[in-house]
C-alpha cells in the first residue's frame, strides 16, 4: 500500500529502487532469526521474505521426513520458481537478492545454480560458500577439521529415525549457542534468563539474553546432509550458472562460529567473489547488528541494479 499518493512517475521510481531480499537461515534455526533484520529492511521500503527450510522453524515436516538436501531446500527452490517470469522485454522479471546465513549458504548456492536468471545477487553472510567444481559437503568437512570436534561443546548428535538419511541430526547446546553463536547478542535485564550451568541454582553466572532465550526455545534438530548424493556431487555447481551470478561474501570479523580466517579461506577458493567486512557482530549478525546489516544489504542490492 502506497501512503501519501504521488505521481505515477514517482511511484515507478520507488518501485525500481525497491529490492526483494530472500533470507535463508542456518543450521537448527528458522525464518524467525531474521525478525529484526527483516523488519529493518521493510521499514526502509524493501520486501523481505524469510523462509523456513523443510523441518525448520515453523515448517510442518519432521526432521526424519526430509530425506534429501534438495527436499530440505525445497521451500527456497519453490519460492524462486514462483517468481513472475520475464515479459517480452524483460521488464516484468523479478530478480531477488538471496541472503544465506551459515549453513544456509548451501541452499542459496543450489538456488543460484537452478535459477541464475532470477537472482540479482547472492550474499553469503558468514555462510558456507562452496566453490564451483567441488562437492558442497567438502566445505562442511573442511570447517569441522578447522575448528575441531571439541569446538561444538554441548551440541549433540541425535539418533537417526530414518535409515534412508545418511548421518545423524544435530541440535545445538545452550553453552555452544551462548559462547559461540550469540556472544554479542543484546542483553536484557528483564525476565528472560537462561542457566548455562544447570547446577548453578543461584544463577550467579546466568546471562539475561532475550534473543538467546528465544533461540533456545525455537531451534530444532537438523540433518547436515553431508552424505547426501547432491551434496557430494562435484559437478553440481557450474561456472555457467552458479558461477555466473554476482556473489558477495560478508566477512563477520567477530564471528566465533565460522572464524574470520576460515571465512576468508572460502573466499580465496572462489575467485571473483566480492568481499565486505562487517565488524561488531557475532555469528548471528542479523540479531546482534540488524540495522547495520540491513543497511549493508541495501547497499549491496543497489549496486546490483
Amino acid at each position: 500500500m502506497e501512503l501519501g499518493g504521488g505521481s505515477h512517475e514517482s511511484v515507478e521510481r520507488r518501485r525500481r529502487h525497491q529490492h526483494h531480499f530472500v533470507l535463508v537461515h542456518g543450521l537448527c534455526h528458522g525464518a524467525w532469526c531474521w525478525y529484526k533484520a527483516a523488519a529493518a529492511l521493510r521499514r526502509a521500503g524493501h520486501r523481505a521474505t524469510a523462509l523456513d527450510m523443510a523441518a525448520s522453524g515453523a515448517h510442518p515436516a519432521r526432521v526424519d521426513e526430509v530425506r534429501t538436501f534438495e527436499d530440505y531446500s525445497r521451500p527456497l527452490l519453490d519460492a524462486l520458481a514462483a517468481l513472475p517470469p520475464a515479459g517480452g522485454d524483460g521488464d516484468d522479471e523479478e530478480r531477488v537478492v538471496l541472503v544465506g546465513h551459515s549453513q544456509g549458504g548451501f541452499s542459496v548456492a543450489l538456488a543460484a545454480e537452478r535459477f541464475p536468471e532470477r537472482v540479482a545477487a547472492v550474499v553469503f553472510l558468514t555462510a558456507a560458500m562452496p566453490p564451483v567444481g567441488r562437492p558442497m559437503s567438502a566445505t562442511t568437512e573442511e570447517h569441522v577439521n578447522y575448528v575441531g570436534a571439541e569446538f561444538f561443546l554441548d551440541s549433540m548428535e541425535l539418533e537417526q529415525q530414518n535409515a534412508d538419511i545418511p548421518g545423524n541430526p544435530v541440535i545445538f547446546g545452550p553453552n555452544f549457542m551462548a559462547q559461540i553463536l550469540y556472544h554479542l547478542s543484546p542483553q536484557e535485564n528483564g525476565t528472560f534468563r537462561i542457566l548455562l550451568d544447570p547446577f548453578d541454582i543461584g544463577g550467579g553466572d546466568s546471562k539475561k539474553q532475550k534473543d538467546l532465550t528465544l533461540g533456545l526455545s525455537l531451534i530444532r534438530p537438523t540433518n547436515k546432509f553431508t552424505g547426501d548424493v547432491l551434496m557430494r556431487d562435484p559437478g553440481l555447481l557450474t561456472k555457467e550458472r552458479y558461477g555466473s551470478t554476482r556473489r558477495v561474501f560478508v566477512v563477520v570479523e567477530d564471528d566465533r562460529g565460522i572464524p574470520a580466517e576460515f571465512q576468508r579461506r572460502m573466499v580465496a577458493e572462489s575467485p571473483g567473489v566480492e568481499v565486505v567486512d562487517f565488524a561488531g557482530a557475532d555469528h548471528m549478525a542479523m540479531i546482534s547488528s540488524p540495522a547495520k546489516l540491513a543497511e549493508l544489504l541495501v547497499r549491496i542490492a543497489d549496486k546490483a541494479q
